[in-house]
């Protein structure tokens, strides 16, 4: 399956890193990248990617702000929050405006990033 990620986050390394890790490691193709979530939520309009990776702490907007927006637009993107700051009261907001995980930056990345968005999209996006 060739998933369209959008990668959001206001630095461009953080964007960059998730970026390479991401197409190395799989078949996906990085469709865009966006430095806040107003761009985000243009984007997702523009470039219409399946799965969203969103920071939560942005200007302009922050990542739940964005994903509810994003949501409206497009109820089937799978969305994960990609932050510092992992709290159960964080995953519980973050679910009701459509995240669906809540994924540590201080975490090993790599395969819990790759595994939640292969599980979301395969069952939103099954193969024909």
């Amino acid at each position: 399956m060739s998933l369209r990620i959008l990668i959001v986050d206001d630095s461009a390394t953080i964007r960059n890193l998730v970026r390479t890790f991401i197409e190395s490691n799989t078949e996906w193709q990085v469709c865009g990248e966006a430095e806040n979530g107003r761009v985000a939520v243009e984007k997702v309009s523009e470039l219409k990617p399946q799965a969203v990776i969103l920071d939560l702490s942005m200007p302009v907007m922050n990542g739940l702000d964005a994903a509810r927006e994003i949501a409206r637009i497009d109820s089937k993107v799978q969305m994960v929050l990609f932050t510092m700051h992992v709290s159960n009261e964080l995953r519980r907001y973050a679910e009701a405006v459509g995240i669906k995980d809540v994924i540590s930056k201080s975490e090993k990345i790599g395969e819990r990033l790759i595994g939640t968005l292969r599980a979301l999209c395969a069952r939103e996006f099954p193969a024909t």
